[in-house]
C-alpha cells in the first residue's frame, strides 16, 4: 500500500535526525540573542518563508528567508512562520536563525517535531513558538513538548484536525498540569495525508475547539487561502489568525492586501449561513456513527430544485431535504414566486426536523440584473432566503463585482462540461467560494436537465473541492451515485417530477428511501 504524504515526510525526517542529528549539520547559536514575543494575542496574519510544498512543488526556489520576513513585517504581518524541513519543503535551521536576526516580530519553527530536544534548538535560534502537530505526536510525548515550551515561555502552536487530535491536546495539557505554555489552536483546511483542501474544514471545527480550550483559545485558520478575497471569507469566520504560505511566498508584493483583507474581515450573513451549513453537514451521520465498508459515513446533504408550490416544498421537507431551491428565472418553466417563497418560510417555522432544524431555503439565479434576480436577492437580504445559487459564470462575475455583495449568503453553480468548467471551479474556489455544485450542460437549458455530468469530469471535481452534485438524479440511480462518488450534497429536481415545477410525491418518496439505503447499506424501503 503506497504510503500517503504525511508518512513520507514523518519516515524521511526521522530518519535525516538519525543520520544527521537534530541541529542538521547547522552551528546552533549558543544562546538567544532575542526576547520572546508573543504569538498571535490578537487577530493577525502568519506569513510563511515557504520555498516548496510536496503538492506545489517548488513555489519560490529563490526566496531570501531574511529579505522576505523583512517584507512580510513590512506588509503588516503579526507573525512570521518559518519552515524548517529540508526534503520537502526546502526550508532550514539556517533560514530560522536568519529571520529571528531580522524582524521584530514574533516567529514560528514550523516543522514535523517529533522530539522535545527540538524545541530547545528552536528557542536558540530564537523562535518564538513552535509548530507541534497532534497528529504525528503521542500523548506523553505531546505532553513534555508542552511543557518544555513552557520552560521557556514560548507559545505552542498546536495543529488539530480531527475530534482525536483535540481530545489528545486535552489530555495532554492536563498531564503537563502547572507547566502548561500559551497555546494557540490551529486548523489545516490541508488534509496532510493527501493534500486535499476543505475551507470548512476549520470552521467545523472551531466552536469544539473553544468548548475543550476555552473560548479565549485563540485559533487559527491554515492554508487553502489564496486570494484576498478568499482571506476575508477566513477572516469573517472567527478565527484570530490565518496561516499563509504559498500566495505571499509568490508575490512578496500581495502580502499586504492579504493581512488587510483577514484583519477587516467581520462576521457576515454569508459566514453565518455556512457555519450553520458545517453544522448540518456533522450533524447528517448514520445513527450508529460507524462507516459502512466502501460506503459513506456521513448521509449527503439534499436539495429538491424547481419547487414552486408550498405543497412540494413542504413534502419535501418532511421527507428529510436539508435545501429547497426556488427558480428565479422567468425563462424557466419552473420559475417561482416571491409569494411561494414566504409561504413555505412560514410554514418550515412550524416543521419540526428531528436534530436537524428546518431546511434552507434557496434562490437561484443566473443574473443579477433582471427583476426575478433583484426579488431574490432582496428576500436574501431580509433572511427570507437562506442561500442565493449563482448558476453560471455570468451569474457569478456580476455578483462579485459588486464587493457589497459578498455579505449575502451564497454560493455558485458551475455547468461541467469539459477541463474548461474545471478550471472555472477551480477559478470560484481560489476566490474563497467554499463549495461550487456541480451540473450538467444541455445546450442553454438552466438546470433541470436531466442529464448527468460525465463520470471523469465528477472525479476530477471532487479532487478540488468536497462534491456537491447536481444533473439527472433520481431514485433509480441515487444509490449507484451516492456508492460511487460520496457526495456532500445532492441536488435532484427534473426527474422527481410529474410535469416541470410540479413534483411527483410518489417519486420523492421513492428518492430518499433510495438515500436511506445507500447510507445504512441495506435494502431500499418504502
Amino acid at each position: 500500500m503506497a504510503l500517503d504524504i504525511l508518512t513520507k515526510i514523518v519516515e524521511g525526517r526521522k530518519a535525516d535526525i538519525k543520520k544527521r542529528g537534530l541541529d542538521f549539520g547547522y552551528e546552533i547559536p549558543q544562546e538567544r540573542k532575542r526576547r520572546v514575543h508573543p504569538f498571535i494575542q490578537e487577530k493577525g496574519v502568519v506569513l510563511e518563508v515557504k520555498r516548496a510544498s510536496p503538492s506545489k512543488g517548488d513555489i519560490a526556489p529563490k526566496l531570501n528567508a531574511s529579505e522576505t520576513a523583512l517584507a512580510y513585517q513590512e506588509a503588516g504581518a503579526s507573525a512570521i512562520s518559518v519552515l524548517t524541513e529540508e526534503n520537502y519543503f526546502k526550508g532550514n535551521l539556517g533560514d530560522l536563525i536568519s529571520v529571528c536576526q531580522s524582524v521584530d516580530i514574533a516567529v514560528l519553527r514550523k516543522d514535523f517535531l517529533f522530539y522535545p530536544d527540538e524545541i530547545d534548538i528552536a528557542y536558540k535560534c530564537g523562535a518564538d513558538a513552535v509548530l507541534l502537530i497532534a497528529r504525528i505526536l503521542e500523548k506523553d510525548v505531546l505532553a513534555r513538548m508542552l511543557e518544555r515550551v513552557s520552560s521557556f515561555g514560548m507559545t505552542a502552536f498546536v495543529e488539530l484536525r480531527l475530534a482525536d487530535d483535540l481530545q489528545k491536546l486535552v489530555e495532554a495539557r492536563a498531564i503537563a498540569g502547572a507547566n502548561v505554555p500559551a497555546i494557540v489552536c490551529g486548523v489545516n483546511a490541508r488534509d496532510l495525508k493527501d493534500f486535499s483542501i476543505d475551507l470548512l474544514t476549520p470552521l467545523g471545527f472551531l466552536e469544539e475547539i473553544k468548548a475543550a480550550m476555552g473560548q479565549d483559545c485563540n485559533v487559527v485558520f491554515e492554508s487553502g487561502i489564496r486570494t484576498a478575497q478568499a482571506a476575508s471569507f477566513a477572516g469573517s469566520l472567527g478565527f484570530a489568525g490565518l496561516l499563509l504560505g504559498e500566495a505571499a511566498a509568490r508575490d512578496t508584493s500581495k502580502a499586504a492586501s492579504f493581512v488587510k483583507a483577514f484583519v477587516s474581515g467581520t462576521e457576515t450573513p454569508n459566514a453565518l449561513a455556512w457555519k450553520k451549513i458545517t453544522v448540518r453537514k456533522i450533524s447528517c451521520k448514520t445513527k450508529n456513527g460507524a462507516a459502512v465498508p466502501g460506503l459513506p459515513k456521513i448521509k449527503p446533504l439534499v436539495k429538491i430544485c424547481g419547487l414552486t408550490n408550498n405543497e412540494d416544498a413542504m413534502a419535501a421537507a418532511e421527507l428529510g431535504a436539508d435545501l429547497l431551491g426556488f427558480v428565479f428565472c422567468e425563462a424557466s418553466p419552473r420559475n417561482a414566486s416571491e409569494a411561494v417563497v414566504r409561504e413555505v418560510r412560514v410554514a418550515l417555522q412550524d416543521l419540526s426536523q428531528a436534530k436537524k432544524g428546518a431546511a434552507f431555503l434557496v434562490g437561484v439565479i443566473t443574473d443579477t440584473t433582471s427583476q426575478q434576480a433583484k426579488t431574490a436577492l432582496a428576500l436574501a437580504r431580509q433572511g427570507v432566503l437562506d442561500f442565493i445559487q449563482l448558476h453560471g459564470q455570468t451569474a457569478a462575475n456580476d455578483f462579485f463585482a459588486d464587493k457589497e455583495n459578498l455579505s449575502i449568503p451564497h454560493y455558485c453553480a458551475a455547468n461541467l462540461f469539459g477541463a474548461d468548467g474545471l478550471d472555472k471551479i477551480q477559478g470560484l474556489l481560489n476566490l474563497g467560494e467554499p463549495r461550487v455544485l456541480i451540473d450538467a450542460k444541455v445546450g442553454d437549458k438552466v438546470g433541470g436537465t436531466g442529464t448527468q455530468v460525465a463520470e471523469d469530469l465528477v472525479f476530477e471535481a471532487k479532487k478540488k473541492s468536497p462534491l456537491w452534485l447536481a444533473g439527472g438524479l433520481s431514485a433509480d440511480n441515487v444509490r449507484e451515485i451516492i456508492e460511487k462518488y460520496s457526495p456532500e450534497l445532492i441536488d435532484a429536481c427534473s426527474l422527481l417530477e410529474a410535469a416541470p415545477g410540479k413534483k411527483d410525491l410518489e417519486k420523492l418518496k421513492a428518492f430518499f428511501a433510495e438515500i436511506g439505503a445507500a447510507v445504512a447499506g441495506g435494502a431500499s424501503q418504502s
